[in-house]
Protein backbone atom coordinates (compact mmCIF):
# COMPACT_ATOMS: atom_id res chain seq x y z
CA UNK A 1 0.00 0.00 0.00
CA UNK A 2 1.66 3.35 -0.91
CA UNK A 3 1.56 6.01 1.78
CA UNK A 4 0.65 9.56 0.47
CA UNK A 5 2.11 11.21 3.68
CA UNK A 6 4.36 13.17 2.30
CA UNK A 7 2.74 14.02 -1.05
CA UNK A 8 0.69 17.53 -1.79
CA UNK A 9 -0.78 17.97 -5.29
CA UNK A 10 0.50 21.48 -6.78
CA UNK A 11 -0.64 22.42 -10.01
CA UNK A 12 -1.71 18.71 -10.68
CA UNK A 13 1.34 17.25 -10.30
CA UNK A 14 2.40 15.23 -7.11
CA UNK A 15 5.37 16.80 -5.12
CA UNK A 16 7.37 14.73 -2.11
CA UNK A 17 9.68 16.73 -0.07
CA UNK A 18 12.75 16.53 -0.42
CA UNK A 19 14.00 14.76 2.82
CA UNK A 20 11.45 12.16 1.98
CA UNK A 21 12.96 11.64 -1.56
CA UNK A 22 16.69 11.65 -0.26
CA UNK A 23 15.62 9.18 2.55
CA UNK A 24 14.00 6.69 -0.16
CA UNK A 25 17.16 7.46 -2.64
CA UNK A 26 19.28 6.05 0.45
CA UNK A 27 17.10 2.76 1.31
CA UNK A 28 17.23 2.06 -2.42
CA UNK A 29 20.95 2.44 -2.82
CA UNK A 30 21.20 0.13 -0.04
CA UNK A 31 19.00 -2.25 -1.20
CA UNK A 32 20.42 -2.61 -5.23
CA UNK A 33 24.29 -2.42 -3.47
CA UNK A 34 23.28 -5.95 -1.43
CA UNK A 35 21.86 -7.41 -4.15
CA UNK A 36 25.01 -6.97 -6.21
CA UNK A 37 22.74 -4.66 -8.93
CA UNK A 38 25.03 -2.02 -10.61
CA UNK A 39 23.41 1.57 -10.57
CA UNK A 40 23.48 5.21 -11.15
CA UNK A 41 21.35 8.08 -9.90
CA UNK A 42 19.77 10.33 -12.50
CA UNK A 43 17.28 12.29 -12.97
CA UNK A 44 16.50 15.41 -10.70
CA UNK A 45 18.43 13.92 -7.40
CA UNK A 46 21.18 13.68 -9.81
CA UNK A 47 20.65 17.18 -10.72
CA UNK A 48 20.57 18.64 -7.32
CA UNK A 49 23.70 16.38 -6.23
CA UNK A 50 25.72 18.33 -8.71
CA UNK A 51 24.62 21.73 -7.76
CA UNK A 52 21.20 22.15 -9.42
CA UNK A 53 17.84 22.70 -8.66
CA UNK A 54 16.32 20.50 -6.20
CA UNK A 55 13.37 17.61 -7.55
CA UNK A 56 9.88 17.43 -5.87
CA UNK A 57 8.71 14.45 -7.50
CA UNK A 58 10.63 10.92 -7.62
CA UNK A 59 14.14 9.25 -7.31
CA UNK A 60 15.51 7.75 -10.88
CA UNK A 61 18.41 4.84 -11.03
CA UNK A 62 19.65 3.75 -14.19
CA UNK A 63 20.64 0.25 -14.10
CA UNK A 64 21.42 -2.59 -17.07
CA UNK A 65 18.75 -3.65 -18.92
CA UNK A 66 19.65 -7.66 -17.95
CA UNK A 67 19.12 -6.30 -13.60
CA UNK A 68 15.33 -5.29 -14.33
CA UNK A 69 14.03 -8.39 -13.02
CA UNK A 70 17.00 -8.58 -9.90
CA UNK A 71 15.96 -5.01 -9.26
CA UNK A 72 12.38 -6.26 -9.02
CA UNK A 73 13.01 -8.82 -6.86
CA UNK A 74 15.51 -6.91 -4.51
CA UNK A 75 12.96 -4.55 -3.68
CA UNK A 76 10.19 -7.00 -3.39
CA UNK A 77 12.44 -8.56 -0.69
CA UNK A 78 13.13 -5.67 0.83
CA UNK A 79 9.58 -5.72 1.38
CA UNK A 80 9.04 -2.03 -1.28
CA UNK A 81 5.80 -2.20 -3.40
CA UNK A 82 6.97 -2.95 -7.23
CA UNK A 83 5.66 -2.31 -10.67
CA UNK A 84 6.09 -3.18 -14.19
CA UNK A 85 4.65 -0.28 -16.00
CA UNK A 86 3.41 -1.17 -19.65
CA UNK A 87 6.43 1.24 -21.18
CA UNK A 88 8.88 -0.74 -21.72
CA UNK A 89 11.94 1.21 -20.68
CA UNK A 90 11.62 1.07 -16.76
CA UNK A 91 10.17 -0.61 -14.01
CA UNK A 92 9.45 0.92 -10.63
CA UNK A 93 9.18 0.75 -7.24
CA UNK A 94 7.55 2.35 -4.07
CA UNK A 95 9.43 3.22 -0.83
CA UNK A 96 7.22 4.59 1.94
CA UNK A 97 5.04 6.17 -0.92
CA UNK A 98 8.08 7.82 -2.66
CA UNK A 99 8.19 6.40 -6.40
CA UNK A 100 11.43 5.18 -7.40
CA UNK A 101 11.62 4.63 -11.21
CA UNK A 102 14.70 2.12 -12.66
CA UNK A 103 15.51 3.04 -16.09
CA UNK A 104 17.11 0.90 -18.26
CA UNK A 105 16.32 2.29 -21.60
CA UNK A 106 16.32 6.49 -21.37
CA UNK A 107 15.95 8.42 -24.16
CA UNK A 108 15.30 4.97 -26.76
CA UNK A 109 19.52 4.32 -25.80
CA UNK A 110 19.84 0.85 -23.53
CA UNK A 111 21.90 1.57 -20.68
CA UNK A 112 25.48 0.06 -21.11
CA UNK A 113 28.40 -0.49 -18.36
CA UNK A 114 29.97 2.71 -20.25
CA UNK A 115 27.09 4.63 -19.11
CA UNK A 116 27.52 3.82 -15.73
CA UNK A 117 30.56 4.48 -15.62
CA UNK A 118 30.51 7.90 -17.00
CA UNK A 119 29.42 8.82 -13.25
CA UNK A 120 31.45 10.68 -10.06
CA UNK A 121 30.84 9.05 -6.57
CA UNK A 122 29.07 12.20 -4.74
CA UNK A 123 28.06 12.79 -1.42
CA UNK A 124 23.89 13.33 -1.21
CA UNK A 125 22.20 13.42 2.30
CA UNK A 126 25.13 11.36 3.76
CA UNK A 127 25.43 8.90 1.16
CA UNK A 128 28.12 8.45 -1.64
CA UNK A 129 26.94 6.92 -4.44
CA UNK A 130 27.63 7.21 -8.09
CA UNK A 131 25.97 9.89 -10.18
CA UNK A 132 25.50 10.51 -13.74
CA UNK A 133 27.81 13.02 -15.46
CA UNK A 134 26.47 16.18 -15.81
CA UNK A 135 26.96 15.67 -19.74
CA UNK A 136 24.95 13.01 -19.41
CA UNK A 137 22.38 14.40 -17.87
CA UNK A 138 22.10 17.51 -19.96
CA UNK A 139 22.20 14.89 -23.06
CA UNK A 140 18.93 12.73 -21.70
CA UNK A 141 17.26 15.99 -21.06
CA UNK A 142 17.73 17.08 -24.73
CA UNK A 143 17.06 14.08 -25.81
CA UNK A 144 13.67 14.33 -24.20
CA UNK A 145 12.35 17.42 -26.12
CA UNK A 146 9.97 16.83 -28.91
CA UNK A 147 7.41 19.16 -30.62
CA UNK A 148 4.60 18.73 -27.67
CA UNK A 149 7.39 18.95 -25.00
CA UNK A 150 9.81 21.57 -26.22
CA UNK A 151 10.29 23.48 -22.92
CA UNK A 152 13.65 25.22 -22.93
CA UNK A 153 13.14 25.69 -19.50
CA UNK A 154 14.83 22.77 -17.21
CA UNK A 155 17.77 22.34 -19.51
CA UNK A 156 18.20 25.54 -19.12
CA UNK A 157 18.54 25.74 -15.37
CA UNK A 158 20.73 22.53 -15.34
CA UNK A 159 22.70 23.96 -17.84
CA UNK A 160 23.65 27.38 -16.36
CA UNK A 161 23.62 26.00 -12.69
CA UNK A 162 26.81 22.91 -13.56
CA UNK A 163 27.49 24.22 -16.93
CA UNK A 164 31.77 23.72 -16.00
CA UNK A 165 30.85 19.84 -15.69
CA UNK A 166 29.34 19.46 -19.52
CA UNK A 167 31.31 18.56 -21.96
CA UNK A 168 29.29 20.64 -24.64
CA UNK A 169 31.37 19.42 -27.78
CA UNK A 170 30.04 16.08 -26.51
CA UNK A 171 26.56 17.41 -26.15
CA UNK A 172 26.37 18.23 -29.46
CA UNK A 173 27.71 15.33 -31.03
CA UNK A 174 25.25 13.01 -29.14
CA UNK A 175 22.13 15.02 -29.90
CA UNK A 176 22.87 16.20 -33.30
CA UNK A 177 19.89 14.58 -34.66
CA UNK A 178 17.85 16.33 -32.84
CA UNK A 179 16.36 19.90 -34.18
CA UNK A 180 14.81 20.82 -30.46
CA UNK A 181 18.55 19.89 -29.19
CA UNK A 182 20.08 22.01 -32.01
CA UNK A 183 18.22 24.96 -31.33
CA UNK A 184 18.73 24.85 -27.18
CA UNK A 185 22.10 24.44 -28.32
CA UNK A 186 22.30 27.79 -30.15
CA UNK A 187 20.42 29.57 -27.50
CA UNK A 188 22.96 28.92 -24.78
CA UNK A 189 25.73 29.72 -27.04
CA UNK A 190 23.68 33.11 -27.66
CA UNK A 191 23.16 33.52 -23.95
CA UNK A 192 26.54 32.98 -23.04
CA UNK A 193 25.75 29.51 -21.71
CA UNK A 194 27.21 26.89 -23.22
CA UNK A 195 30.75 27.10 -24.65
CA UNK A 196 29.61 28.53 -28.40
CA UNK A 197 31.53 31.50 -30.06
Amino acid sequence: MRSQRTAVVVGGDERTELADLTLAMKRTAEVLRRAGVRFALCGGLAQFARGGTASDHDVDFLILPEDADRTLAAMADAGHEIERPPEDWLVKAYVDGVLIDFIHRPVDRPVTTQTLADTDDLSLAAMTLPVLSGTELLVHGLLRLTATESNFTEALLLARAIREQIDFDRVREETKVSPFARAFLFLADELGIGDGP
